[in-house]
């Protein structure tokens, strides 16, 4: 087992909040809110070449793709303050994902050579533009590191992490420690983003609640005891 910690990615404050009140209000005017609910049109539909990029204002939502055998796998949440679709809008390529709904989602939505023009007019929100890009490619490395040597239980260790760490850029713990995981993902969402079987999530669950380091309802899971948890996430990946 290995000894030191894994390496924590950390979490960069959404790109709408680093931008300034005047950046705001001209990405604003460049765009128009758009609602969306969970079952019904998704923000962004993988394949599909619409030129538009999205602010998430208010809500959560889940970004999924199918495998080759039709189950659809999560590999992400957006919530208040982050980008969705950016890329695609950027450089006219087609959707690489479906994003949908978890709770009701107010969004701004601004088409793309708006957007393009938009980050030419105000050069300093290239800067969280690219903080956002990169602190992507680093979940998205954590993830594949993690994937490739641990058990579905330490995976979801790690994911639990991840999430609780998100979410405390919108609450703060408890006075006793405990962190609700904010975006509303079942045990099925949280299982199928760790490539774990539904037998093999709850499995996982019901070892982290044993060790008081979660506790789940449904849809709903609170985080306990971070600091265990994220060393009890170091400990269980093999060298």
């Amino acid at each position: 087992m290995r000894e030191g910690p894994m390496e924590r990615v950390p979490v960069n404050r959404p790109f709408w909040e680093e931008l300034t009140p005047a950046e705001r209000e001209a990405l604003s005017r460049a765009g128009r809110v758009r609602t969306f609910r969970p079952g019904g049109e998704p923000l962004t539909f993988e394949g599909d070449v619409s030129a538009h990029m999205l602010v998430i204002l208010d809500g959560w939502a889940k970004v999924v793709s199918p495998t080759d055998s039709g189950r659809e796998v999560v590999l992400a949440v957006r919530g208040p303050g982050d980008m969705v679709g950016e890329i695609s809008a950027m450089f006219d390529r087609p959707r690489t994902a479906t994003v949908q709904a978890l709770a009701p989602v107010r969004a701004l939505s601004v088409p793309a050579g708006r957007f393009k023009a938009f980050l030419d007019q105000h050069p300093r929100s290239w800067w969280p533009l690219m903080a956002t890009i990169v602190d992507r490619m680093g979940e998205l490395g954590n993830r594949l590191r993690v994937k490739a040597s641990a058990d579905g239980t330490c995976r979801l260790a790690h994911l639990l992490v991840h999430l609780a760490e998100v979410s405390l850029r919108y609450t703060e713990p408890g006075p006793d420690g405990r962190i609700p995981i904010l975006p509303p993902l079942s045990q099925a969402d949280l299982g199928s983003w760790v490539d774990a079987s539904r037998e093999t999530a709850a499995r996982g669950f019901g070892e982290l609640r044993d060790r008081g380091l979660v506790q789940t309802a449904y849809r709903k899971v609170t985080v306990l005891d971070l600091p265990g948890l994220r060393a009890f996430a170091a400990g269980c990946v093999e060298d």
